[in-house]
């Protein structure tokens, strides 16, 4: 799910998978309508989740205060709000998802 979040029109809301205890840290890719960020942290004490709004504010060069998980705390599947984020556009110029596009849902 990615569309622009209708209570802040400079807002992005999407569905993120996230792999815990993974050796890298970072967006692995694109994961069904979203995307899949491995962590290097385990699942325990909400350390996995501030692990991965530092990894989205750092890749969406966003404040870590703008970042916002909507749903899904206690599960791999999250729904996050990213405010300041219009598009993925600039994340899907990275060398590494060259080619591939994704555009807001209307």
């Amino acid at each position: 799910m990615l569309k622009p979040s209708n209570k802040e029109q400079n807002a992005l809301i999407i569905s993120i998978k996230v792999e815990p205890r993974s050796s890298k840290s970072g967006i692995a890719g694109y994961y069904r309508d979203g995307l899949k960020v491995k962590l290097n942290s385990p699942p325990l004490e909400g350390k996995a989740n501030k692990e991965l709004v530092e990894v989205l504010a750092r890749e969406f060069k966003i404040s870590k205060k703008d970042i916002e998980i909507i749903r899904g705390e206690k599960s791999k599947n999250k729904i996050v709000r990213l405010n300041g984020v219009r598009s993925i556009e600039n994340w899907t110029k990275k060398p590494d998802v060259k080619g591939r596009k994704i555009l807001p849902a209307s």
